[in-house]
C-alpha cells in the first residue's frame, strides 16, 4: 500500500515538510561518503528555512500541553491500556521539557557560526560549494567519516528537541483517525465534510493499481481525483473504479 497525506492547514503542512527533511537528514547522516554528508549538512540549512517561524516552538508547546490534557482525561476510562497511556504521557512530558529548555531562536547556534553560514551562503548557488570556492569546507570533507558524522550530529543537536516534538505531534495526529474503505467511481470521489474541521487526510491505495490521487479539500468538501501516468506522458484521468482507504485525522 502507498500512503498519501494531505494537510488541511499551513501549520500541518509545515510540520510535514520538516518531518520529510528530517528523514532525509537522518538517512544521509548515517552514510559515509563526503557527498552524502554534504547533503545531510545542506538539509540542516533547509530545516532552518522552513522552521524559521518564530511561533513554531510555542505552537508545538501548546499542542503538546493540549494533548497531555486530552490524554489525562482518558485515565478514568477502563477500556484504555493504562501502561500504554502512562508511557505516552511520560514521552510528552519529556519532549515538552526538552523543548522548553531549548533556548533562543531555532537554529540560532548555526546562524552564529560564521563558518557554517559561509557554507550555507554558497550552497544556495548552483555548484557554489566547489573546492575552489570553499577550500576549508573541502578540507573538512577529507576528515574521517566518523568525525564528519559527529560534527554534523553536534550541529544538529540543538534542533533535536524541536524534531522530537514534531514527531510525537504528527504521530498522535495520525493515530487519531479511523480508516474507512471507499471506492472512487470512475476514478473520482467526493465527500461533504459539513464544516467539520480536520487537520490531515491519509489515503492508502494498492500500489499495483498505479493510480495517483490528486486531493483538494476545505472544511466543506473533499475531492479526490485519481490519475494514471506512464513513461513521460502527462498524467491523465483514471477511468476505472479505484478502491482505497481514507483516514480523516483531527486532534
Amino acid at each position: 500500500m502507498i500512503v498519501y497525506e494531505y494537510p488541511f492547514n499551513e501549520r500541518i503542512r509545515t510540520l510535514l515538510r520538516l518531518e520529510d527533511l528530517y528523514e532525509k537528514f537522518a538517512f544521509f547522516l548515517n552514510q559515509s561518503h563526503p557527498l552524502q554528508h554534504h547533503v545531510a549538512l545542506s538539509t540542516i540549512f533547509e530545516m532552518l528555512e522552513v522552521a524559521g517561524r518564530a511561533d513554531l516552538k510555542s505552537d508545538l508547546l501548546q499542542e503538546l500541553e493540549r494533548q497531555k490534557q486530552t490524554l489525562l482525561s482518558f485515565k478514568s476510562n477502563p477500556n484504555v491500556q493504562a501502561e500504554r497511556l502512562d508511557a505516552v504521557l511520560a514521552e510528552v512530558d519529556r519532549i515538552s521539557t526538552a523543548l522548553i529548555a531549548a533556548q533562543g531562536k531555532t537554529g540560532q547556534h548555526i546562524r552564529e557560526n560564521e563558518w557554517l553560514m559561509s557554507i550555507r551562503g554558497r550552497t544556495i548557488i548552483p555548484g557554489g560549494a566547489c573546492e575552489f570556492d570553499l577550500p576549508s569546507y573541502h578540507a573538512w570533507q577529507q576528515h574521517p567519516a566518523e568525525q564528519r558524522g559527529q560534527d554534523i550530529s553536534n550541529w544538529f543537536a540543538p534542533l533535536a528537541p524541536l524534531f522530537d516534538a514534531i514527531g510525537i505531534v504528527l504521530r498522535l495526529l495520525r493515530e487519531s483517525g479511523r480508516s474507512t474503505k471507499m471506492i472512487a467511481q470512475a476514478g473520482s470521489y467526493q465527500q461533504m465534510l459539513q464544516g467539520k474541521v480536520y487537520q490531515m487526510l491519509r489515503l492508502s491505495i494498492d500500489e499495483s493499481l498505479a493510480a495517483i490521487p490528486e486531493i483538494s479539500a476545505n472544511k466543506y468538501m473533499l475531492w479526490v481525483r485519481f490519475m494514471s501516468q506512464g513513461g513521460e506522458v502527462k498524467p491523465k484521468s483514471y477511468e476505472n473504479d479505484v478502491p482505497f482507504e481514507l483516514t480523516l485525522c483531527n486532534f
